[in-house]
């Protein structure tokens, strides 16, 4: 009987996996360039994203002036003068809608920006 030998150990030399890529390559960078059907999926996606944010703004802006007729009618409901509703409607413009309609914009930029940088960092794969 034969004395039991520990287990031969193997050295594996080599070029880690890491680093065998060409600098700056990205997985998802080269999906989009080749055009292949991930990259078309990731492509696809940034785009429904900015589209989903695109139409939560129209929406917010469609609900904001399709009741402007109900505002502007409101004066002669309540029993104000029919004949110069003026001040009421520069007023409910000026400091209703305006700023509305601005905090809407602002949002929709700021979330259409941070769609793209989110989508520039998983191209560049950082």
């Amino acid at each position: 009987m034969s004395a039991e030998q520990p287990p031969r150990r193997e050295v594996v030399t080599g070029v880690p996996r890491a680093t065998r890529r060409p600098p700056g390559h990205a997985p998802a960078r080269f999906e989009i360039s080749e055009q292949t059907t991930l990259g078309t999926t990731y492509v696809r996606s940034l785009m429904r994203s900015q589209l989903r944010a695109a139409l939560g703004a129209l929406g917010a802006l469609v609900l904001l002036v399709g009741t402007l007729p109900l505002l502007f009618a409101l004066p002669a409901v309540l029993g104000g003068s029919p004949d110069s509703p003026a001040p009421f409607v520069w007023a409910a413009l000026g400091f209703g809608v305006y700023p509305v309609m601005w905090l809407t914009a602002r949002r929709y930029v700021r979330r259409a920006e941070r769609n793209e940088r989110d989508f520039t960092r998983l191209v560049e794969g950082r």
